[in-house]
């Protein structure tokens, strides 16, 4: 199959059982604050996710802003943010840049990663949003999201399928949501789907219905995106 074209139920079939073999699980763990899935977000798009993203994150960042315990379970989780985006705004830009590094948000004419974050933070706040138990409510609401969600379009770095965007959605716990990355991409490519990422997205959703887990559990798109992700890092580490 090449961009653009239809997948046939054969070839969905042929995914399908491939993904079962991944065994595709609900998520674990998330960040505890608005403020780590904003930096998650934004760091996540070319760079490493392990090696850069989480120890920037847990390590670096949760400790400037006095988040003791960054991560929790998500199951049965209840957001409760133990920091606010005006104590990341606080920050400001050099010492956000200190904490994190110079990596900017596109090789071309890319602003700093650090100001892409001050700059969700501002759009975030002007909504009325400091918190994540703030930020979970928005996507409950419709109008306000669809507000929100067109101003983060405007920060420099969103590129031309909204990768960020959506990535941040996920990380905040939509969990109809995929980051169709490389990763993705390459994977369904190995399988015979050669796409782009809008092509992926609308590939993930036919298979939801088609991957049927043990118990007849059928998996989220997140959990799909996450165990190609897993599998793709294992696959890398072994070279």
């Amino acid at each position: 199959m090449v961009s653009g074209a239809p997948v046939d139920d054969a070839t969905l079939d042929q995914l399908a059982d491939a993904l079962v073999a991944l065994e595709p699980r609900p998520r674990e763990l998330r960040w505890v604050s608005l403020s780590l899935c904003i930096v998650d977000a934004v760091w996540s798009i070319g760079a490493n996710y392990d090696t850069v993203v989480v120890p920037m994150v847990r390590e670096r960042v949760a400790q400037a802003l006095g988040v003791e315990s960054p991560t929790a379970l998500a199951a049965g989780f209840r957001a409760k943010d133990p920091t606010s985006l005006q104590k990341l705004k606080e920050l400001g830009l050099d010492r956000l840049t200190e904490l994190t590094n110079r990596q900017r948000t596109s090789t071309r004419s890319g602003i700093l990663k650090s100001e892409a974050v001050l700059e969700h933070c501002r759009i975030f706040r002007h909504h009325e949003i400091e918190t994540l138990e703030q930020a979970i409510a928005l996507m409950e609401d419709d109008s306000r999201f669809a507000q929100v969600d067109k101003a983060l379009r405007a920060i420099p770095g969103e590129g031309r399928y909204g990768i960020r965007r959506n990535y941040l959605w996920m990380v905040l716990g939509n969990d109809d949501l995929i980051k169709p990355d490389r990763m993705v991409l390459r994977w369904l490519e190995g399988h015979g789907v050669k796409t782009d990422p809008d092509g992926a997205r609308s590939v993930i959703a036919a298979l939801v219905s088609k991957v049927e887990l043990p118990g007849g559990r059928r998996p989220t798109p997140w959990e799909i995106d996450h165990a190609i992700w897993l599998a793709a890092r294992a696959k890398k580490k072994r070279r």
